[in-house]
């Protein structure tokens, strides 16, 4: 192998990269003149402590130091250098710990790595590329410390925020001040996330902290949501988020935003490929589209089911934006897709905060662990989101899959044309889960579990009065062989409630303006059942559904908690006390997850119910005490939700106010010390 020299790796590499960012190279002269100087990299400066590499002048100021190192050296040891230099510099613009020159680099022509030394919180950290002129203007300019003042000075006192929320924004607030650059909160489905995130997305505009900001997801149908509730956000001066800061998204239809009154409005590119520090907007996009935007189609994620057509290749420099927050960073990506999501995020110097319900392995290692957390359990117990029950229904069909007998009918699919021929097994076969509705259907299989869903959904309908927003996961929407599309076909026959009353909302092409059909399933009466893959896995609001099948297997523990956190949110609207949970694998999904899912305990389908009388009298007689008050509380909860004034009235000798709920809560955590 040949090494190269410093030298060569100076002009091969390290000037090629400071030109691209907008440095015109200079060569040291004694007693140069640097007012007159703009955007200029001066080679071999004089210091008191010897010759820096690269000094980086900006309108007449020494604002940088670069120390370069030939390419086998590595280039994150080598600040130490750069610091010795910025400390042996003439006082030109100020003094911070000594250090004469603020901004410090250290590059090998491949890595390059920066350090701001004027706080001595700060840490050094690899960057994409070096700063342009005009980014490090800006970043000096900057009034960090007024800022953190601000924060510190204006109380987080939304009066619709809730506790934990804001508990959330003073941790992150918190961190911000000690130096973190790399932050991970994690809040349960249904929290609030989005409301939790445009409130500290305002705070951080309005104190100065950051100016450009974006906001990134990983479903076209939840950035149209985001810019929808930041848009109607309330500021503490009494007008809307979009009228008091600039709000950018991605081009969207017309349809997406159907129902709701905000236009949005679609960011110039130049607001990317041309930042400008005096600018201060929020930008919603899709991390899809970032990664097309940065390193065209063929580099970022490929073939996506929410098309990103109109998504075009620009040249974007690192310092677009000041901060990022990356929602719903738990997505399990593929090893490629990993790379392609941690390479957006790397690409711009920011403060980066990600968002989760599930803290995934690839997001803590990127995040750190999360500063702060808000279980599932925690907020069922607090009453802010509804708790779950869990019903088995017998398909033959287990989580391993299926030991299909001689003489056994099963349709087998011509995957040119579509069509099904039904036979018989000559012998006996085992057929793994995924393998069935792939390769095969069962063809009474998937009407009798629909036919029993029906029994469920009637007498709920009995009892409440109203039919239960129900969602399907199927385990595919493959052209011809579409499970999705049977199981669509099978529910319009067995409800026979009108062809409306049922719909495929997936990222087929075969379904039209999807985002639309995600708003008429939330808003509308119809449709009642809607049968999915994993497009409503994730982010979708639809606080009135009530009852979640699974016919498709997971063994995905952060994707089985997303399906499930579907039905956690609350809807008063409705009187909704709780949904429920079909495991149409004969109970055999839920026992999978058994004791791996931190955020979901259920108990396993079939477990006898008892009266409140009975469970009081276990916990009495210390029997698994700390599972049936949990029980306990979880009954007391639903009760709250349909109680009367005259009820609460009647209570209020034996608890607080008449309570229900809060008493709920006081019960759950009193008996929580038990073993």
């Amino acid at each position: 192998m040949t090494y190269e020299s410093e030298k060569i790796t100076r002009k091969k590499r390290i000037d090629q990269q400071l030109k691209a960012t907008g440095w015109l190279i200079l060569p040291y002269s004694e007693g140069m003149d640097l007012s007159g100087l703009t955007n200029h990299a001066i080679e071999e400066f004089q210091t008191n402590n010897g010759p820096a590499d690269y000094v980086l002048v900006v309108n007449g100021k020494l604002l940088g130091v670069v120390e370069a190192k030939k390419l086998e050296v590595g280039a994150a040891n080598v600040l130490e250098q750069a610091k010795r230099y910025s400390k042996g510099a003439n006082k030109t613009i100020g003094e911070w710990n000594q250090y004469h020159v603020p901004f410090l680099y250290s590059s090998n022509g491949e890595l390059i790595y920066y350090l701001d030394a004027r706080d001595n919180k700060n840490l050094s950290r690899q960057i994409f590329s070096f700063h342009t002129p005009e980014a490090m203007e800006t970043l000096f300019n900057s009034k960090r410390e007024t800022a953190l003042q601000w924060l510190k000075d204006k109380p987080i006192n939304n009066p619709w925020i809730r506790p934990y929320q804001k508990e959330a924004i003073q941790a992150f607030e918190n961190n911000l001040e000690d130096g973190k650059r790399l932050m991970l909160l994690a809040m349960a489905t249904g929290t609030g996330k989005t409301f939790t995130t445009v409130n500290l997305v305002y705070r951080m505009l309005a104190s100065g902290y950051a100016k450009r900001i974006l906001f990134l997801v990983d479903r076209k149908s939840l950035a149209a949501q985001a810019v929808t509730a930041f848009a109607s956000f309330d500021t503490p001066r009494n007008i809307k988020f979009k009228d008091e800061y600039e709000l950018y998204s991605q081009r969207f239809k017309k349809d997406d935003f159907e129902g709701e009154a905000y236009d949005p409005t679609v960011l110039p590119n130049s607001y990317l490929t041309n930042p400008d520090g005096t600018k201060t907007f929020l930008y919603v996009c899709t991390i899809q589209r970032m990664a097309i935007n940065l390193y065209g189609k063929m580099g970022a994620f490929g073939d996506d089911e929410e098309s990103e057509d109109d998504a075009e290749t620009l040249s974007i420099p690192s310092h677009a934006f000041d901060l990022i927050i990356a929602d719903e960073c738990h997505r399990g990506y593929t090893s490629k897709e990993t790379n392609v999501w941690r390479n957006v995020l790397n690409h711009f110097d920011a403060v980066k905060v990600g968002l989760t319900a599930t803290p995934a392995s690839h997001t803590v290692a990127y995040f750190n662990k999360p500063i702060f957390n808000y279980p599932l359990q925690q907020a069922i117990d607090e009453g802010f989101l509804v708790d779950y029950d869990a019903v088995a229904i017998n398909s033959e069909v287990l989580m391993n899959g299926a030991f299909l007998k001689e003489g056994e009918q099963v349709g087998m699919i011509d995957t040119e044309t579509g069509r099904e021929q039904i036979d018989q097994l000559e012998d006996e076969r085992e057929f793994t889960s995924t393998e069935i509705e792939e390769k095969i259907t069962a063809p009474d299989t998937n009407q009798k579990i629909i036919e029993e869903l029906k029994k469920y959904a009637d007498e709920f309908e009995k009892e409440r009065g109203r039919f239960p927003k129900t969602l399907i996961f199927a385990s595919n929407d493959i052209p011809m062989i579409s499970h999705a599309d049977r199981l669509v076909s099978i529910c319009k026959a067995v409800f026979n409630r009108g062809d409306d009353f049922v719909a495929k909302i997936t990222g087929s092409p075969t379904v039209d303006r999807p985002l639309k059909k995600i708003k008429e399933f939330r808003n509308r009466p119809n449709p009642k059942i809607v049968v999915t893959v994993d497009m409503l896995s994730t982010g979708v609001d639809i606080p009135s559904l009530e009852y979640i099948v699974f016919l498709r297997p997971v063994k995905s523990r952060i994707l089985w908690e997303q399906m499930l956190g579907r039905g956690t949110r609350k809807c008063d609207d409705i009187g909704k006390t709780h949904f429920v949970i079909f495991d149409c694998f004969n109970g055999t999904l839920i026992k999978y997850f058994k004791g791996a899912s931190y955020n979901f305990k259920i108990d396993p389908p079939g477990t006898d119910t008892i009266t409140i009388k009975e469970l009081i009298e276990k916990i009495y007689n210390n029997e698994d005490r700390k599972a049936n008050a949990k029980r306990l509380s979880k009954r007391l909860h639903r009760i709250e939700k349909d109680m009367s004034g005259n009820a609460r009235d009647k209570f209020a000798t034996y608890i607080p106010n008449g309570d229900m709920g809060q008493f709920a809560e006081q019960v759950a955590k009193f008996f929580d010390k038990y073993k």
